[in-house]
């Protein structure tokens, strides 16, 4: 229920189902592609406690979930009517965007829905890799045999998964492409490219044309252009051929062009941009590897931010499918481990308790490579734990390059990455250079993070400077940082049922008068007191959430019900800290009881505010 209902705020911010082209989701990300992306409302969307964060990038309208996206993602699915997440609601495109947003697009929805599973064969190759190292395993068990075939299956059949995506992503039959795929790896085709390899063989032609032979195992760049030019094929046969004849003539005309087409033409042209494309980048990389892991660990964060991180995923396969091995991936491991580190310094450092569940939550997610929950939850609004991960992550990318670290499978920057950089000769230098340069990155961005991270609490104030405020102003009770009451995590305050209003976290243990009044209420623990403003202006303040369990024991009342009070009186007194070493969030809220009484009550303070300053302001019907 908890996701159903996500799944329809979330579509109620989007424009509705009608506005969905299409719906894909990644580790941590629904990416939505929009008819009219004017229609979706992103920063009311960023104010949900169920959404860390919106981004706008690459034609998409992504927005960051957490570990739980697939269930959001179904549930969302399940309200807009979606049968899958890769098939597109309706034939309109939507918005043009640019060249490389589409491309990025591209990219994103071919790879997005087996990215969990190509991750894993990764890791499990690294993992085989470690066990063979350490003496566990042996490459002639069958133990090993039925692993190493489990972990290298997706990529041996590659064209196959790739040709069903990327049949869905260009709007055609996947399983027409998905033939395609399975022609290009098939038994056949392999044997007729080892012969090739002999001396004095026997030359191959189709139709008299003569045929370049190439393995496609693992191969990425030909079946997306295959499938390409497959979906152009049946779009073209289904608009020309007769209702009768377009189910069977349009996908035999598909297989029947594009196969051969694709061992003539597409699949050597294909591989010689893929070769061109490995061969260039490990020219670039032999110049300054040490320059190219700084560059890499001090971007690759800011890439993953705007969604742009897709775009260096079929450059990393392709290295592999071609060199046998990708430097790109160990450089990107330090930018994980720079963010990571962040937000555990912020964990050591912050006496905010919600603060504190949320960078170590973080943390433990950021260690299996889902930075986004660090990034967006912890080091960006804090800014300088976000800067130092960066630069970290720039540190550490630097070590990696100069030791020269590879990856021998596919994956993303986790702590098993290590297992996927030991050679196949075994442990040496470049393994241990990759463990230092993350080991680095991480220790750093946290000792910064300690040491200047975080700004400074001011000093608390001994006497509120009270402002004269209107009959319609509800001043702060306190002073701290100012939450949405939306935010709150408690579902009775932040659903507005109790009324209108705003939350502040303290930063010191008093509460005061928000304006000329009386003490309507106090609850016998303490911890909430009801006001009636002389204007008739009815405040509810609660201090933190679920503090009605500490039975009254960090909190002092200064007043009693029927008191008459001015504003800054003093009401009272908690032990902040005892609060916090109980386990309980301080978020305190402001809460306008009789909201219905007047036509808006507006929040008027900036993200800090000092006690006695201006709050609330309510409007009149």
């Amino acid at each position: 229920m908890e996701y159903q209902a996500l799944a329809k705020d979330i579509l109620g911010h989007i424009g509705g189902k009608e506005n969905i082209v299409s719906l894909v989701h990644c580790a941590t990300r629904l990416r939505f592609k929009l008819k009219d992306k004017h229609k979706a409302d992103g920063e009311g969307l960023k104010k949900h406690p169920g959404v860390i964060m919106v981004v706008e990038s690459g034609g998409q309208f992504q927005v960051v979930i957490g570990n739980h996206v697939h269930d959001v993602w179904q549930a969302v699915c399940q309200e807009a009517g979606l049968a899958d997440d890769a098939a597109p609601v309706t034939e309109e495109q939507g918005e043009k965007t640019s060249l490389g947003g589409q491309l990025i697009d591209i990219v994103s929805g071919i790879f997005t829905p087996f990215i969990g599973v190509l991750a894993a064969s990764g890791i499990l190759k690294g993992l085989l890799a470690l066990a063979v190292v350490c003496g566990w395993l042996t490459t002639d068990s069958g133990t090993y045999k039925i692993w190493f075939a489990t972990s290298d299956a997706l990529f041996f059949f590659f064209p196959l998964v790739l040709g069903y995506t990327a049949g869905k992503k260009f709007g055609g039959s996947p399983f027409i492409t998905m033939v395609i795929g399975g022609a290009l790896v098939h038994p056949t085709m392999i044997q007729a490219f080892e012969a090739s390899q002999q001396a004095g063989a026997a030359a191959n032609a189709f139709l008299g044309i003569p045929v370049i032979w190439f393995n496609y195992s693992t191969s990425v760049i030909p079946i997306i252009l295959a499938a390409w030019v497959s979906c152009w094929l049946e779009k073209q046969g289904n608009k020309r051929l007769p209702s009768a004849m377009k189910n069977f003539f349009t996908p035999l005309i598909c297989l029947g062009v594009t196969v051969p087409l694709t061992f003539l033409v597409i699949g050597p042209v294909a591989t010689w941009l893929s070769q061109m494309l490995a061969n260039s980048y490990q020219w670039i990389y032999v110049l300054a590897p040490w320059l190219a892991g700084a560059a890499m660990g001090a971007v690759w964060q800011v890439c993953v931010i705007f969604g742009l991180h897709w775009g260096l995923v079929p450059l990393m396969i392709n290295n592999l499918a071609v060199l046998g091995h990708d430097s790109m991936l160990p450089m990107l491991l330090p930018a994980v481990m720079g963010q990571v580190g962040a937000a555990f310094g912020v964990f050591l450092r912050t006496r905010d308790t919600r603060l504190k569940m949320l960078a170590g939550s973080s943390v433990t997610a950021g260690i299996f490579g889902i930075t986004e929950p660090a990034v967006y939850g912890v080091n960006l609004p804090l800014r300088r734990p976000f800067i130092f991960g960066c630069v970290a992550g720039a540190v550490g990318g630097a070590i990696v390059g100069f030791f020269d670290t590879h990856v021998y499978s596919f994956g993303f920057g986790n702590i098993f990455t290590i297992a996927q950089m030991i050679p196949s000769t075994g442990v040496d230098a470049t393994l241990w250079g990759g463990i230092a340069g993350m080991a680095v990155a991480l220790v750093l961005s946290c000792v910064l993070t300690l040491i200047a991270g975080m700004p400074a609490s001011p000093a608390p104030d001994s006497s509120p400077a009270v402002v004269n405020a209107g009959e319609d102003t509800v001043l702060s009770p306190m002073r701290g940082t100012v939450l949405a009451l939306d935010q709150v995590p408690d579902a009775t305050f932040a659903s507005g049922l109790l009324g209108q209003g705003a939350a502040i976290i303290p930063a010191d243990n008093k509460v005061i008068a928000p304006f000329a009044g009386e003490v309507a209420s106090i609850f016998a623990t303490k911890h909430a007191i009801g006001l009636l403003s002389d204007s008739g202006i009815e405040v509810l303040i609660h201090v933190g959430i679920d503090t009605v369990k500490l039975d009254g024991k960090p909190f002092t009342t200064h007043v009693k019900v029927g008191d008459k009070v001015q504003p800054g009186d003093l009401l009272l007194e908690f032990d902040r800290q005892a609060i916090l070493d109980a386990g309980y969030d301080l978020a305190t809220p402001i809460i306008i009881s009789n909201s219905d009484d007047y036509r808006d009550v507006a929040t008027v303070a900036a993200t800090a505010v000092q006690a006695g300053a201006p709050l609330l302001c309510v409007s009149h019907q």
